[in-house]
């Protein structure tokens, strides 16, 4: 039994870990219940710990309260969802408690552990039990009673994951979801593959490579010769960097432009460059087109046609090969942390909202939001993502608007972490809520008066959302299938069909609705012009005391965000 670790030990550990949840992440989405496809807890929990692990690889610690530290400092500002911010919080409680210490015993661990649970159990408002902190803290006092009996830093984690494994079960009788699922919770799973992934590497044993795609079972190699290169609407997959010309460079025209001319567009950036993915058949005018806007750095270029040719043939796919090392590097630039932004106050209050979709933006760029972050449900950011648009913002107080209840704890995070700016963060837990929130926001009023008047404005408004079924399930009394329309009211099922605008009916003559003076309709990326209007005039028919409008939101996984005040 290994009785004490070092700083370079935990240092791997923890490496370790980070490949253990991401090689495991999609068993631990597809553990999430309820049919909105919501399946990102095991992906948030990877991308929090995989922060700690870049930052690990770049480090040589001295002492293990110095490499436990850095690990929490990374796992905080790359927190992401409600499971990313708890695993940031039980490591930055194990953290503090082993802060001064050279190495640690199993008695360490245990203390570290325990203060782990502590400060997860004090952050959140209204801890529920069958969840990851249920888990944590099975598996913490299981290590305190090990480590009386073995002090030795393997039978602890050992001890503890055991417990944790049985606590884990329990999750599906002490929540009323998971037990009509029939699931054990998404965070605790998580939680333990991350434990076991440390033990593991205590062990000597060989760290988990990426998660392989998930492929039929009778299927050894896809059939390349079913494929048809006709399927292929932009046959040049395209890929290139180019180094800006001044670090404020407005992008959105350009990206506009490449969506204009191709698909599957990505644009990453920093301070100094971008980096563009996009297929589509005239690259040179992408790249030309770049140039108004930098110099051209590196480019990759490859015919998806004459490859998916080469692979029906049985032959090699040709490739540029040559750029895997320019593939390295841009990974590397995607990910550094870019040189923070730090506004000086210019006015007394400033915004930051999130949210995903276009249109949304227009609407809160409208209404005097001054940073925007992207995300929204399945797409939670990470703290360090809302802190950069916070330390962006030109105010002395800054309000936050999470618009997603999934957000708001990362959103929370910032408050200690940002130096000369006051943060206040708004429950917001949609975006209908923020924008009601930004319309009584008060640039004379006082912070007090300010606070107010957007939080009375939030508890006005009831939203609605039209979503899809990701799987057949019951729940709630609802036989739900899969790919049904789900119309869910303030975050409750409310009802499902099969034809989309029986359920728009039936969710506009529902009280909220019929009560409502304005309903404004939030159409997403995949509802047409005319789809929508087909929509409002369902609204103008059942609701007719109402000022219906419709705007385009152009959101994804949600058809329509409703909203009525």
């Amino acid at each position: 039994m290994i009785q004490k670790i070092d700083a370079a030990a935990f240092q791997r550990m923890v490496i370790h870990a980070a490949a253990a949840i991401n090689a495991q992440k999609q068993p631990v989405n597809d553990l999430n219940v309820f049919p909105v496809p919501d399946g990102d807890t095991g992906t948030n929990m990877s991308l929090t710990i995989a922060s700690a692990s870049a930052e690990l690889r770049k480090k040589q610690c001295s002492t293990v309260g110095q490499a436990a530290q850095a690990a929490a400092s990374a796992l905080l500002r790359g927190a992401r969802g409600n499971s990313g911010v708890i695993l940031s919080l039980l490591f930055r409680g194990f953290a503090k408690a082993i802060k001064d210490r050279e190495s640690i015993d199993g008695r360490d661990l245990a203390i570290a552990l325990d203060f782990g649970v502590a400060a997860a159990y004090k952050a959140v408002m209204k801890p529920a039990e069958g969840t990851i902190l249920t888990v944590s803290r099975m598996a913490a006092a299981r290590a305190a009673g090990m480590a009386r009996e073995n002090n030795s830093v393997e039978a602890v984690l050992e001890a503890a994951i055991q417990e944790g494994q049985a606590a884990l079960a329990d999750t599906v009788n002490q929540n009323p979801v998971l037990k009509k699922a029939g699931v054990v919770d998404a965070g605790g799973k998580g939680f333990l593959i991350i434990l076991q992934g440390m033990l593991d590497e205590l062990r000597g044993v060989p760290m988990p490579e990426e998660a392989a795609e998930e492929r039929p079972a009778t299927a050894d190699k896809a059939d390349f010769q079913a494929m048809s290169q006709e399927e292929i609407t932009f046959a040049f997959d395209t890929v290139f960097i180019v180094r800006k010309r001044e670090a404020e460079v407005d992008l959105e025209p350009y990206r506009a432009y490449l969506n204009s001319i191709g698909d599957s567009l990505v644009i990453g950036e920093d301070d100094e460059a971008f980096k563009v993915h996009v297929h589509t058949n005239t690259p040179g005018d992408a790249l030309n087109e770049a140039q108004k806007y930098g110099v051209l750095e590196l480019a990759k270029i490859e015919n998806m046609v004459t490859q998916a040719m080469d692979l029906a043939a049985g032959r090699k796919a040709q490739s540029t090969d040559d750029l895997e090392a320019v593939e390295a590097e841009l990974e590397a630039m995607e990910t550094a942390p870019a040189a923070p932004v730090k506004a000086a106050p210019e006015k007394r209050f400033g915004y930051v909202a999130v949210c995903a979709g276009a249109g949304l933006e227009a609407v809160f760029r409208d209404l005097g939001v001054d940073g925007l972050v992207g995300g929204g449900q399945t797409m939670n950011p990470s703290t360090q993502d809302i802190l950069k648009a916070v330390d962006a913002t030109p105010a002395e107080i800054v309000y936050i608007l999470p618009n997603n209840k999934n957000i708001i704890m990362a959103a929370q995070q910032c408050i200690p972490l940002c130096e000369d700016k006051k943060v206040v963060v708004l429950p917001t837990k949609t975006v209908p809520q923020g924008i009601s929130a930004m319309l009584c926001a008060d640039p004379d009023a006082s912070e007090a008066d300010n606070t107010a008047a957007m939080a009375a404005a939030i508890d006005r408004v009831r939203t609605s959302e039209i979503t899809y079924a990701a799987r057949d399930s019951d729940f709630g009394g609802f036989a739900i299938h899969q790919g049904d329309y789900l119309a869910l009211e303030e975050h409750q099922l409310f009802g499902t069909d099969q034809n989309l605008y029986t359920l728009l009916d039936r969710l506009a003559r529902s009280e909220a609705h019929q009560k409502a003076e304005f309903i404004s309709l939030f159409y997403g990326e995949d509802v047409s012009e005319e789809q929508a209007k087909q929509a409002e005039a369902v609204f103008a028919a059942a609701c007719p005391n109402a000022e219906i409008s419709v705007l385009p939101g152009g959101q994804p996984v949600y058809y329509y965000m409703i909203s009525a005040e």
